[in-house]
Protein backbone atom coordinates (compact mmCIF):
# COMPACT_ATOMS: atom_id res chain seq x y z
CA UNK A 1 0.00 0.00 0.00
CA UNK A 2 2.86 2.58 1.01
CA UNK A 3 4.25 1.34 -2.68
CA UNK A 4 1.07 2.29 -4.43
CA UNK A 5 0.59 5.40 -2.69
CA UNK A 6 3.60 6.36 -3.71
CA UNK A 7 3.46 5.46 -7.20
CA UNK A 8 -0.36 7.48 -7.49
CA UNK A 9 1.20 10.68 -6.07
CA UNK A 10 4.05 10.41 -8.31
CA UNK A 11 1.35 10.27 -11.23
CA UNK A 12 -1.17 12.83 -10.13
CA UNK A 13 2.01 14.87 -10.08
CA UNK A 14 2.77 13.92 -13.13
CA UNK A 15 -0.96 15.11 -14.56
CA UNK A 16 -0.61 18.46 -13.65
CA UNK A 17 3.36 19.15 -14.78
CA UNK A 18 3.92 17.53 -17.81
CA UNK A 19 2.46 17.15 -20.62
CA UNK A 20 1.79 15.43 -24.52
CA UNK A 21 2.30 11.40 -24.01
CA UNK A 22 3.27 11.81 -20.35
CA UNK A 23 0.65 13.70 -19.44
CA UNK A 24 -1.92 11.25 -21.39
CA UNK A 25 -0.07 7.93 -19.79
CA UNK A 26 -0.03 10.01 -15.89
CA UNK A 27 -3.83 10.67 -16.12
CA UNK A 28 -5.17 6.81 -16.93
CA UNK A 29 -2.10 5.83 -14.12
CA UNK A 30 -3.01 7.78 -11.77
CA UNK A 31 -6.79 6.37 -12.11
CA UNK A 32 -5.01 2.77 -11.96
CA UNK A 33 -2.98 3.55 -8.68
CA UNK A 34 -6.20 4.90 -6.87
CA UNK A 35 -8.27 1.89 -7.63
CA UNK A 36 -5.46 -0.62 -6.87
CA UNK A 37 -4.68 1.45 -3.40
CA UNK A 38 -8.60 0.85 -2.33
CA UNK A 39 -8.34 -2.32 -3.74
CA UNK A 40 -5.67 -3.13 -1.67
CA UNK A 41 -7.53 -1.51 1.50
CA UNK A 42 -10.86 -3.51 1.46
CA UNK A 43 -9.49 -6.79 0.46
CA UNK A 44 -5.89 -8.18 2.25
CA UNK A 45 -6.30 -11.77 0.86
CA UNK A 46 -3.92 -13.11 -2.11
CA UNK A 47 -6.25 -13.15 -4.57
CA UNK A 48 -6.95 -9.33 -3.31
CA UNK A 49 -3.60 -8.41 -3.90
CA UNK A 50 -3.65 -9.85 -7.23
CA UNK A 51 -6.52 -8.74 -8.40
CA UNK A 52 -5.43 -5.21 -6.99
CA UNK A 53 -1.84 -5.26 -9.12
CA UNK A 54 -3.64 -6.87 -11.84
CA UNK A 55 -5.76 -3.54 -12.11
CA UNK A 56 -2.98 -1.46 -12.20
CA UNK A 57 -1.47 -3.08 -15.01
CA UNK A 58 -4.39 -2.82 -17.11
CA UNK A 59 -4.72 1.10 -16.07
CA UNK A 60 -1.21 2.32 -15.84
CA UNK A 61 0.01 -0.09 -18.72
CA UNK A 62 -2.05 -1.46 -21.40
CA UNK A 63 -4.78 1.56 -21.80
CA UNK A 64 -2.55 4.25 -22.09
CA UNK A 65 -0.08 2.13 -24.75
CA UNK A 66 -2.71 1.39 -26.99
CA UNK A 67 -4.70 4.47 -26.37
CA UNK A 68 -1.26 6.51 -27.44
CA UNK A 69 -0.76 3.52 -30.42
CA UNK A 70 -4.11 4.89 -31.74
CA UNK A 71 -4.61 8.38 -31.49
CA UNK A 72 -0.52 9.82 -31.35
CA UNK A 73 1.25 9.39 -34.21
CA UNK A 74 4.57 7.42 -34.09
CA UNK A 75 7.46 8.25 -31.61
CA UNK A 76 10.78 9.35 -33.48
CA UNK A 77 12.37 6.27 -31.74
CA UNK A 78 9.96 3.85 -33.71
CA UNK A 79 10.13 5.61 -36.75
CA UNK A 80 14.00 4.93 -36.66
CA UNK A 81 13.37 1.30 -35.14
CA UNK A 82 10.57 0.94 -38.35
CA UNK A 83 12.71 2.29 -40.71
CA UNK A 84 15.60 -0.09 -39.51
CA UNK A 85 13.59 -2.94 -40.33
CA UNK A 86 13.08 -2.30 -43.74
CA UNK A 87 16.51 -1.40 -44.41
CA UNK A 88 17.90 -4.75 -42.54
CA UNK A 89 15.42 -6.51 -45.18
CA UNK A 90 16.58 -5.13 -48.58
CA UNK A 91 20.44 -4.12 -47.83
CA UNK A 92 21.62 -6.58 -44.64
CA UNK A 93 22.16 -2.91 -42.60
CA UNK A 94 19.60 -1.40 -40.41
CA UNK A 95 21.67 1.80 -40.74
CA UNK A 96 22.24 5.00 -43.40
CA UNK A 97 25.69 5.39 -44.19
CA UNK A 98 27.02 8.94 -44.08
CA UNK A 99 26.66 10.37 -47.29
CA UNK A 100 22.59 9.34 -46.87
CA UNK A 101 21.84 11.01 -43.82
CA UNK A 102 20.18 14.04 -44.09
CA UNK A 103 19.29 14.93 -40.39
CA UNK A 104 19.60 13.85 -36.77
CA UNK A 105 16.29 11.66 -37.34
CA UNK A 106 18.84 10.20 -40.36
CA UNK A 107 20.33 8.44 -37.70
CA UNK A 108 19.55 4.78 -35.45
CA UNK A 109 21.61 4.64 -32.04
CA UNK A 110 20.14 1.62 -31.53
CA UNK A 111 22.49 -1.30 -31.73
CA UNK A 112 21.18 -4.37 -34.23
CA UNK A 113 18.59 -6.79 -31.89
CA UNK A 114 16.41 -3.46 -31.69
CA UNK A 115 15.42 -3.72 -35.04
CA UNK A 116 13.25 -7.11 -33.97
CA UNK A 117 10.83 -4.91 -33.16
CA UNK A 118 10.28 -3.20 -36.29
CA UNK A 119 10.29 -6.78 -38.35
CA UNK A 120 6.65 -7.20 -37.84
CA UNK A 121 5.50 -3.86 -39.56
CA UNK A 122 8.46 -4.34 -42.07
CA UNK A 123 6.90 -7.67 -43.49
CA UNK A 124 3.46 -5.98 -43.87
CA UNK A 125 1.54 -6.52 -40.54
CA UNK A 126 -1.08 -3.84 -39.54
CA UNK A 127 -2.52 -2.45 -36.68
CA UNK A 128 -1.53 -3.48 -33.16
CA UNK A 129 0.18 -6.74 -34.59
CA UNK A 130 2.88 -4.40 -36.60
CA UNK A 131 3.12 -1.83 -33.59
CA UNK A 132 6.78 -1.58 -32.64
CA UNK A 133 6.01 -0.46 -29.60
CA UNK A 134 3.65 -3.21 -28.19
CA UNK A 135 6.85 -6.01 -29.09
CA UNK A 136 9.08 -3.45 -26.97
CA UNK A 137 6.46 -4.14 -24.52
CA UNK A 138 6.16 -8.02 -25.00
CA UNK A 139 10.26 -8.22 -24.73
CA UNK A 140 10.35 -6.77 -21.90
CA UNK A 141 7.83 -8.34 -19.87
CA UNK A 142 8.79 -11.88 -20.87
CA UNK A 143 12.79 -11.73 -19.85
CA UNK A 144 11.16 -9.65 -16.78
CA UNK A 145 9.02 -12.40 -15.33
CA UNK A 146 12.05 -14.96 -15.96
CA UNK A 147 14.15 -12.80 -13.90
CA UNK A 148 12.07 -12.54 -10.88
CA UNK A 149 11.04 -16.65 -11.50
CA UNK A 150 14.70 -17.36 -11.11
CA UNK A 151 15.53 -15.12 -8.65
CA UNK A 152 12.35 -16.11 -6.51
CA UNK A 153 11.58 -19.69 -7.00
CA UNK A 154 10.11 -21.52 -5.77
CA UNK A 155 7.91 -19.02 -4.83
CA UNK A 156 5.38 -18.86 -7.85
CA UNK A 157 2.72 -16.93 -6.30
CA UNK A 158 5.24 -13.78 -4.85
CA UNK A 159 7.59 -13.74 -8.37
CA UNK A 160 4.21 -12.92 -10.40
CA UNK A 161 2.78 -10.46 -7.93
CA UNK A 162 6.44 -8.60 -7.68
CA UNK A 163 6.20 -9.04 -11.71
CA UNK A 164 2.85 -7.04 -11.80
CA UNK A 165 4.07 -4.82 -9.59
CA UNK A 166 7.38 -3.92 -11.12
CA UNK A 167 5.78 -3.31 -14.53
CA UNK A 168 2.97 -1.33 -12.91
CA UNK A 169 4.96 0.93 -11.53
CA UNK A 170 6.04 4.51 -13.14
CA UNK A 171 9.53 3.55 -13.74
CA UNK A 172 8.61 0.60 -16.32
CA UNK A 173 5.04 1.74 -17.05
CA UNK A 174 5.81 5.44 -18.18
CA UNK A 175 8.53 3.92 -20.65
CA UNK A 176 6.08 1.31 -21.99
CA UNK A 177 3.10 3.11 -22.62
CA UNK A 178 5.20 6.16 -24.05
CA UNK A 179 7.02 3.39 -26.01
CA UNK A 180 10.82 3.94 -25.26
CA UNK A 181 13.18 1.54 -26.03
CA UNK A 182 14.71 1.10 -22.46
CA UNK A 183 12.60 -1.48 -20.71
CA UNK A 184 13.82 -4.53 -22.80
CA UNK A 185 17.50 -3.25 -22.15
CA UNK A 186 17.16 -3.32 -18.39
CA UNK A 187 14.84 -6.48 -17.98
CA UNK A 188 17.64 -8.56 -19.83
CA UNK A 189 20.41 -6.91 -17.64
CA UNK A 190 18.11 -8.04 -14.34
CA UNK A 191 18.00 -11.39 -16.18
CA UNK A 192 21.64 -11.83 -16.59
CA UNK A 193 21.43 -11.16 -13.00
CA UNK A 194 19.34 -13.02 -11.26
CA UNK A 195 21.18 -16.29 -13.66
CA UNK A 196 24.40 -15.01 -12.29
CA UNK A 197 23.18 -15.46 -8.43
CA UNK A 198 24.59 -18.76 -7.41
CA UNK A 199 22.67 -20.61 -5.03
CA UNK A 200 24.14 -20.51 -1.13
CA UNK A 201 25.17 -24.57 -1.77
CA UNK A 202 28.10 -26.70 -1.86
CA UNK A 203 30.09 -26.06 -5.23
CA UNK A 204 30.30 -29.35 -5.79
CA UNK A 205 26.31 -29.53 -5.86
CA UNK A 206 25.18 -28.91 -9.57
CA UNK A 207 28.51 -27.80 -10.55
CA UNK A 208 27.04 -28.34 -14.73
CA UNK A 209 23.90 -26.11 -13.88
CA UNK A 210 26.19 -23.09 -12.13
CA UNK A 211 28.54 -23.47 -15.31
CA UNK A 212 25.48 -23.44 -17.92
CA UNK A 213 24.08 -20.24 -15.46
CA UNK A 214 26.80 -18.74 -15.86
CA UNK A 215 26.90 -19.22 -19.99
CA UNK A 216 23.11 -18.25 -20.00
CA UNK A 217 23.76 -15.04 -17.89
CA UNK A 218 26.25 -13.76 -19.99
CA UNK A 219 24.28 -14.60 -23.20
CA UNK A 220 21.64 -12.82 -21.92
CA UNK A 221 23.74 -9.49 -21.35
CA UNK A 222 24.91 -9.59 -24.92
CA UNK A 223 21.49 -10.03 -26.08
CA UNK A 224 21.04 -6.83 -24.00
CA UNK A 225 24.37 -4.99 -25.29
CA UNK A 226 23.40 -5.75 -28.43
CA UNK A 227 19.95 -3.75 -28.08
CA UNK A 228 21.91 -0.26 -26.81
CA UNK A 229 24.63 0.66 -25.56
CA UNK A 230 23.52 1.70 -22.63
CA UNK A 231 24.17 -2.08 -21.07
CA UNK A 232 27.87 -2.54 -21.88
CA UNK A 233 28.63 -1.58 -18.42
CA UNK A 234 27.36 -3.99 -16.99
CA UNK A 235 29.88 -6.30 -18.75
CA UNK A 236 32.35 -5.19 -16.55
CA UNK A 237 30.88 -4.81 -13.35
CA UNK A 238 28.95 -8.56 -13.70
CA UNK A 239 32.43 -10.01 -15.01
CA UNK A 240 34.29 -8.64 -11.68
CA UNK A 241 31.46 -9.89 -9.86
CA UNK A 242 31.95 -13.38 -11.24
CA UNK A 243 35.74 -13.32 -11.01
CA UNK A 244 36.08 -12.38 -7.22
CA UNK A 245 33.26 -15.20 -6.37
CA UNK A 246 34.07 -17.92 -8.64
CA UNK A 247 37.65 -17.66 -10.06
CA UNK A 248 39.05 -15.99 -13.31
CA UNK A 249 37.83 -18.83 -15.54
CA UNK A 250 34.38 -18.49 -14.70
CA UNK A 251 34.89 -15.17 -15.13
CA UNK A 252 36.10 -16.02 -18.54
CA UNK A 253 33.31 -18.42 -19.60
CA UNK A 254 30.72 -15.22 -18.73
CA UNK A 255 32.74 -12.66 -21.07
CA UNK A 256 33.25 -15.13 -23.71
CA UNK A 257 29.26 -16.11 -24.02
CA UNK A 258 28.88 -11.95 -23.85
CA UNK A 259 31.20 -11.73 -27.13
CA UNK A 260 29.71 -14.50 -28.61
CA UNK A 261 26.29 -14.06 -28.44
CA UNK A 262 27.04 -10.06 -29.42
CA UNK A 263 28.83 -10.70 -32.61
CA UNK A 264 26.67 -14.06 -33.87
CA UNK A 265 23.19 -11.40 -33.11
CA UNK A 266 25.29 -8.80 -35.15
CA UNK A 267 26.35 -11.70 -37.94
CA UNK A 268 22.57 -12.41 -37.97
CA UNK A 269 21.12 -8.78 -37.97
CA UNK A 270 23.54 -6.44 -39.18
CA UNK A 271 25.83 -8.86 -41.27
CA UNK A 272 26.82 -6.34 -43.52
CA UNK A 273 28.49 -4.22 -40.75
CA UNK A 274 31.00 -7.60 -40.97
CA UNK A 275 31.73 -7.98 -44.32
CA UNK A 276 31.92 -4.47 -45.56
CA UNK A 277 34.36 -1.27 -44.25
CA UNK A 278 31.15 1.27 -45.53
CA UNK A 279 29.12 -0.64 -43.49
CA UNK A 280 31.02 -1.05 -39.78
CA UNK A 281 31.59 3.00 -40.67
CA UNK A 282 27.57 3.07 -40.94
CA UNK A 283 27.31 0.91 -37.42
CA UNK A 284 29.92 3.10 -35.43
CA UNK A 285 28.54 6.40 -36.80
CA UNK A 286 25.36 5.38 -35.89
CA UNK A 287 25.51 3.66 -32.72
CA UNK A 288 28.50 5.25 -31.16
CA UNK A 289 29.41 8.43 -32.45
CA UNK A 290 25.87 9.69 -32.63
CA UNK A 291 24.87 8.93 -29.03
CA UNK A 292 27.92 11.20 -27.57
CA UNK A 293 27.28 13.94 -29.40
CA UNK A 294 29.82 13.68 -32.28
CA UNK A 295 28.47 13.43 -35.60
CA UNK A 296 27.56 17.10 -37.40
CA UNK A 297 23.94 16.60 -36.76
CA UNK A 298 23.06 16.29 -33.03
CA UNK A 299 19.81 14.45 -31.04
CA UNK A 300 17.28 17.66 -30.07
CA UNK A 301 16.55 15.74 -26.87
CA UNK A 302 16.96 17.48 -23.92
CA UNK A 303 17.63 17.24 -19.97
CA UNK A 304 18.80 19.79 -17.45
CA UNK A 305 21.35 17.43 -16.27
CA UNK A 306 25.22 18.36 -15.72
CA UNK A 307 26.32 16.62 -18.76
CA UNK A 308 23.97 18.89 -21.46
CA UNK A 309 24.33 21.86 -19.04
CA UNK A 310 28.54 21.96 -19.90
CA UNK A 311 27.60 20.67 -23.77
CA UNK A 312 25.28 23.77 -24.10
CA UNK A 313 28.66 26.03 -23.14
CA UNK A 314 30.20 24.86 -26.73
CA UNK A 315 32.82 22.79 -28.19
CA UNK A 316 34.88 23.09 -24.55
CA UNK A 317 32.01 22.43 -22.80
CA UNK A 318 31.18 19.50 -24.90
CA UNK A 319 35.17 18.36 -24.51
CA UNK A 320 34.58 18.89 -20.52
CA UNK A 321 31.44 16.49 -20.65
CA UNK A 322 32.82 13.65 -22.58
CA UNK A 323 36.34 14.23 -20.30
CA UNK A 324 34.47 14.23 -17.30
CA UNK A 325 32.24 10.50 -18.38
CA UNK A 326 35.44 9.01 -19.45
CA UNK A 327 36.89 9.97 -15.98
CA UNK A 328 33.65 8.17 -14.44
CA UNK A 329 34.28 5.20 -15.69
CA UNK A 330 37.58 4.75 -14.79
CA UNK A 331 37.14 5.60 -11.45
CA UNK A 332 34.09 2.79 -11.33
CA UNK A 333 37.17 0.55 -13.54
CA UNK A 334 39.77 0.98 -10.58
CA UNK A 335 36.93 0.37 -8.06
CA UNK A 336 36.34 -2.96 -9.77
CA UNK A 337 39.85 -3.69 -9.58
CA UNK A 338 40.68 -2.65 -5.80
CA UNK A 339 37.46 -3.64 -4.27
CA UNK A 340 35.23 -6.05 -6.64
CA UNK A 341 31.73 -6.62 -5.49
CA UNK A 342 31.23 -10.42 -4.57
CA UNK A 343 27.55 -11.07 -4.77
CA UNK A 344 24.90 -10.08 -7.54
CA UNK A 345 23.51 -7.33 -4.61
CA UNK A 346 26.59 -5.76 -4.54
CA UNK A 347 26.96 -5.88 -8.21
CA UNK A 348 23.71 -4.48 -8.77
CA UNK A 349 25.00 -1.44 -6.46
CA UNK A 350 27.71 -0.78 -8.18
CA UNK A 351 26.07 -0.72 -11.55
CA UNK A 352 23.35 1.27 -10.47
CA UNK A 353 25.71 3.74 -9.25
CA UNK A 354 28.15 3.97 -12.49
CA UNK A 355 25.17 4.22 -14.47
CA UNK A 356 23.91 7.03 -12.68
CA UNK A 357 26.86 8.92 -13.56
CA UNK A 358 26.91 8.19 -16.98
CA UNK A 359 23.76 9.87 -17.37
CA UNK A 360 24.44 12.88 -15.31
CA UNK A 361 27.70 13.60 -16.86
CA UNK A 362 26.93 12.04 -20.62
CA UNK A 363 26.51 15.03 -23.24
CA UNK A 364 23.14 13.54 -24.82
CA UNK A 365 21.28 12.04 -21.92
CA UNK A 366 17.73 12.65 -20.82
CA UNK A 367 15.72 11.86 -17.55
CA UNK A 368 14.37 8.54 -19.20
CA UNK A 369 17.70 6.91 -18.78
CA UNK A 370 17.20 7.00 -14.64
CA UNK A 371 14.91 4.05 -15.62
CA UNK A 372 18.09 2.00 -15.49
CA UNK A 373 19.70 2.44 -11.64
CA UNK A 374 16.09 3.20 -10.79
CA UNK A 375 15.23 -0.38 -11.84
CA UNK A 376 17.63 -1.71 -10.66
CA UNK A 377 17.40 -0.99 -7.39
CA UNK A 378 13.39 -1.98 -7.11
CA UNK A 379 14.56 -5.28 -8.60
CA UNK A 380 17.02 -5.75 -5.25
CA UNK A 381 13.76 -4.28 -2.69
CA UNK A 382 10.77 -6.55 -4.42
CA UNK A 383 13.02 -9.94 -4.85
CA UNK A 384 14.70 -9.24 -1.57
CA UNK A 385 17.98 -10.25 -3.05
CA UNK A 386 19.58 -7.47 -0.84
CA UNK A 387 19.11 -9.57 2.23
CA UNK A 388 21.90 -12.06 1.18
CA UNK A 389 23.01 -14.98 -0.73
CA UNK A 390 19.62 -17.02 -2.91
CA UNK A 391 19.03 -19.95 -0.39
CA UNK A 392 19.26 -23.33 -2.58
CA UNK A 393 15.57 -24.91 -3.34
CA UNK A 394 13.72 -27.17 -0.74
CA UNK A 395 12.81 -30.54 -1.47
CA UNK A 396 9.32 -31.59 -0.31
CA UNK A 397 9.76 -32.69 2.75
CA UNK A 398 11.02 -29.06 3.65
CA UNK A 399 15.03 -30.29 3.85
CA UNK A 400 17.75 -28.38 1.72
CA UNK A 401 18.45 -29.59 -1.32
CA UNK A 402 22.35 -28.49 -0.38
CA UNK A 403 24.52 -31.25 -0.50
CA UNK A 404 26.25 -31.36 3.13
CA UNK A 405 29.19 -29.56 4.31
CA UNK A 406 32.01 -32.19 4.82
CA UNK A 407 33.00 -32.35 8.36
CA UNK A 408 32.36 -33.64 11.81
CA UNK A 409 28.57 -35.12 12.23
CA UNK A 410 29.06 -35.53 16.12
CA UNK A 411 27.55 -33.48 19.21
CA UNK A 412 30.51 -30.82 19.09
CA UNK A 413 29.36 -29.97 15.34
CA UNK A 414 25.78 -29.23 16.31
CA UNK A 415 25.79 -26.17 18.37
CA UNK A 416 27.62 -24.84 15.32
CA UNK A 417 24.84 -25.43 12.89
CA UNK A 418 22.38 -24.37 14.99
CA UNK A 419 23.72 -21.14 15.59
CA UNK A 420 24.37 -20.53 12.13
CA UNK A 421 20.74 -20.78 11.49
Amino acid sequence: MAAYGAFGAYAVAAAFVSGGRDQVWAIWAACGYAVALAMLWCWRSRRGRMAAVGVSVALAVLAPLLWLSVAYPLEDGMVVIDRSAGLLLHHGLPYLAADQVTSWLSYNPYLPVMTLFGLPNAVGLGGLAGNSGVWIAIGTVIPLAAAFWIEMRPRGYDALLATAVAVASPVVALNLAVITTDPPVLALILLALALAARPAASPEAGRTSWITAITCSGAALGAACDLKSTAWLAVPVLAAMVAARDGARAAGRFVAAVAVTAVVLIAALAPAALTSLRGANALVQNSVLFPLGLTHDKTPAESLLPGHLLTALGPAGHVASVGLLFAAGLGIAISLVVRPPRDVPAAAWRLAIGLTLMFLLGPQVRFGYFIYPLGLIGWLALTGASRGPRRAPRAADGSSTAAPAAGPAGPAARPAARSRR
